[in-house]
């Protein structure tokens, strides 16, 4: 609210309205500097993942099975031995169908980086559909 002052006054009236610009400055400051903390702060959070109780999907009749062992040696199907860099060329002739599903066994003394360098390379190769197998877990019958 503004008051008038008569015309012949030489003293100046007291505005008493509040400033918000350097409020809103402050705030859009404080803002951003949450925007940039935020992820920041979640990406050291120590996490131990529960191992999974998922119900089994039913197989096809004729699965294709890639198998890691733990010296990284992989086999496709049930005897042929190959390498990762040799792996391309060996699924595209064993496996022309790139959008059929292969099933990966792995090793669970392998680490995540060489599981992955197996994904990539499928990946790379083009195929895309990829189911991990693991043991099923039995439940335990109450006594």
């Amino acid at each position: 609210m503004a008051f008038q002052t008569p015309r012949d006054s030489d003293e100046l009236v007291e505005n008493h309205d509040i400033n918000v610009t350097p409020f809103i400055d402050v705030m859009l400051v404080l803002l951003i500097i949450f925007m940039v903390a935020a992820p920041l702060s979640t990406v050291s959070v120590p996490v131990d993942l529960p191992s999974a109780s998922a119900e089994p999907q039913p197989m096809p009749d004729k699965p294709f099975y890639l198998t890691v062992q733990k010296n990284m040696t992989l086999t496709l199907g049930e005897d042929n031995t190959v390498t990762l860099d040799a792996l391309a060329d060996a699924l595209a002739a064993a496996l022309p169908d790139k959008a059929q599903r292969i099933y990966l066994r792995a090793d669970q003394s392998l680490t995540y980086e060489q599981l992955m360098q197996v994904m990539n390379a499928l990946g790379q190769a083009g195929y895309l559909q990829i189911a991990l197998i693991g043991l099923e877990q039995v439940a335990e019958q109450p006594s």
